[in-house]
């Protein structure tokens, strides 16, 4: 079985309030042209769909015509919903879309039966997890303890009991312990979302949504296969890419990505006004001017050489700004950052019974945050 896997498509999205739907238009047809040149049996899109619950029409429809050309050569799709999706609204006509082997996971409403494959080796099986909170599946599952995203993944895992001798696929849309994050994704407190990569040891491959760096975690074959464009400035100098794995026989699995070209790339330059004004690019910038550009106009003066100019800095200002951390670079917890402000109103750090229940009231808000 030969599947194409991505995810975090993010239709509707705006960068720094620039519209995107013309550029996810085209990356959309890169993926078209890759599907049918790999001649791919089945496209695994793992969450974050739309950026929105509610999404505009235009990505509705996008969404649409995307799905079509996918079922017209001939490749199953098989699609859960992310974070930023409304697992209800995605999953409507899921029962009438399935004639048409596009199969979408509905609300999460317990572990549910997979899509089964075949080929010269067997059945392979996909197991389809929209994105979970532990409140969720203490909902379905109300008999079992669950404290943690670990413990509530593997409450829902543990009732699919893989049978370790055949081929098993899980799409799924968590954020897996040890994943790399950009700065257009969600921070929660702490560590409180994390997934221990452990609880999927029973699958041989792992398509996951969430983090927009195309990477591995743990082990090759549990892996992010990114977001198809940068939707940060921090996103700019990654390859984006999809991630086409075949299963063979059983423990025989390869994955490689297939790198994908922007019809506008998102770039970062840094200069004088005056180098600047020598230049010209169609590309999404961020300018930081080193020198110069205390005039009122220089906003449309670098805009008539930078059409898409979406971002200008002054490297006097950011220099007496506090530092933000670069990715990669460890990000302070909302937690972390109740405390940094108490103390800076107080002269004074937190006690430990402040801090827990300023913790038991963070983890309160980030659960029933949608």
């Amino acid at each position: 079985m030969k599947f194409l896997h991505l995810a975090d498509l993010h239709l509707g999205r705006r960068l720094c309030d620039a519209p995107l739907l013309e550029d996810q238009r085209h990356i959309l047809g890169e993926i078209l042209e890759i599907a049918r040149r790999e001649a791919v049996d089945a496209v695994l899109l793992a969450g974050d769909v739309y950026d929105k619950p509610v999404p505009p029409v235009e990505a509705v429809a996008l969404l649409d015509e995307f799905l079509t050309a996918l079922s017209q050569l001939g490749a199953a799709v098989l699609l859960v919903s992310g974070n930023h999706d409304s697992s209800e609204r995605l999953a409507f006509g899921g029962r009438l879309m399935d004639k048409r082997r596009v199969y979408v996971a509905p609300a999460f409403d317990g572990a549910a039966p997979p899509v089964t494959f075949s080929d010269a080796y067997g059945a392979v099986q996909v197991f389809l997890l929209p994105f979970v909170k532990p409140a969720h599946v203490r909902r379905v599952y109300p008999e079992d303890i669950l404290e943690d995203y670990t413990q509530a993944v593997a409450a829902v895992l543990r009732r699919w009991a893989p049978d370790p001798a055949a081929r098993h696929v899980l799409l799924c849309h968590q954020l897996v312990t040890g994943g790399t994050r950009s700065e257009s994704e969600y921070i929660s407190i702490g560590g409180l979302d994390n997934v221990d990569g452990a609880v999927f040891d029973g699958f041989d491959y792992v398509a996951l949504g969430h983090l927009h760096r195309p990477q591995s975690v743990g082990r090759e074959t549990v892996r992010y296969a990114g977001s198809p464009l940068a939707y940060s400035f921090s996103e700019g100098e990654q390859e984006k890419s999809v991630t086409v794995v075949e299963l063979l026989e059983k423990g025989n699995v390869t994955v490689r990505t297939v790198p994908l070209t922007p019809l506008r790339p998102v770039r970062s330059l840094r200069g004088t006004l005056e180098e600047l004004l020598n230049g010209t690019s169609e590309d999404y910038l961020r300018i930081t001017l080193t020198q110069g550009g205390t005039l009122p106009h220089t906003w449309a003066r670098l805009k008539s050489r930078y059409p898409n100019l979406l971002k200008l800095e002054y490297a006097e200002v950011a220099a007496s700004l506090p530092s933000l951390p670069g990715e990669g670079e460890a990000l302070l917890s909302p937690l972390e950052l109740v405390e940094a402000f108490y103390k800076s109103r107080n002269d004074a750090a937190m006690t430990d019974a402040q801090r827990a229940l300023a913790g038991k009231l963070l983890e309160e808000i980030w659960e029933d945050t949608p």
